[in-house]
C-alpha cells in the first residue's frame, strides 16, 4: 500500500476521533491545541497504522549479463570494422560484411568485444552490431 494513503487514513481517523471526543467549539475557532490535536493524532494513528502493514518486499537481486562467453557464436548485422585496438581511433584491419558469423573470446571493454573470424584472424568489434547467431529479429 503507498505510504501517503497510510498518512490520509491516520489524518481522517485523528478528525474523525477529534470530532468524537473533542467538545463542539473545538472545530469553530482553529489555534494551536487544535493543530497540535491534528498533529500529534496523525503522527500517532500514522504510525500504528504503518506498522500494521506488511513490510515492502526486498528488491530482487538482477544478474547483470558480464559479456559474450568465449566461443559464442555471433551474427554481424551490418558491415562492420574488425579493428586492431578498442575505440574507433584504432586502426581497421578488414570490414566484416553483414551475415558473417564471429566468435568471441571473451574479452571485452564496454561495447568493445575482442571476436575471431574465419582464418583465425582476431579483432577488436563494436557489440552493438553483433547478435546472437539464434537471436531473431
Amino acid at each position: 500500500m503507498a505510504s501517503w494513503l497510510v498518512w490520509a487514513g491516520a489524518l481522517a481517523a485523528t478528525l474523525v476521533l477529534a470530532a468524537w471526543c473533542t467538545p463542539r467549539g473545538w472545530w469553530r475557532r482553529p489555534n494551536l491545541r487544535a493543530l497540535a490535536v491534528v498533529a500529534g493524532g496523525t503522527l500517532g494513528v500514522g504510525l500504528l497504522f504503518s506498522t500494521l502493514l506488511p513490510a515492502a518486499p526486498e528488491p530482487v537481486a538482477v544478474a547483470v549479463a558480464a559479456g559474450p562467453a568465449a566461443g559464442a557464436r555471433y551474427l554481424v548485422v551490418d558491415d562492420l570494422n574488425l579493428r586492431e585496438d578498442r575505440g574507433v581511433g584504432a586502426a581497421r584491419m578488414r570490414v566484416l560484411r553483414a551475415g558473417t558469423v564471429v566468435s568471441a573470446t571473451g574479452a571485452t571493454d564496454g561495447d568493445w568485444w575482442r571476436v575471431r573470424v574465419e582464418g583465425g584472424v582476431e579483432g577488436w568489434a563494436s557489440s552493438l552490431w553483433l547478435r546472437r547467431t539464434d537471436e531473431r529479429h
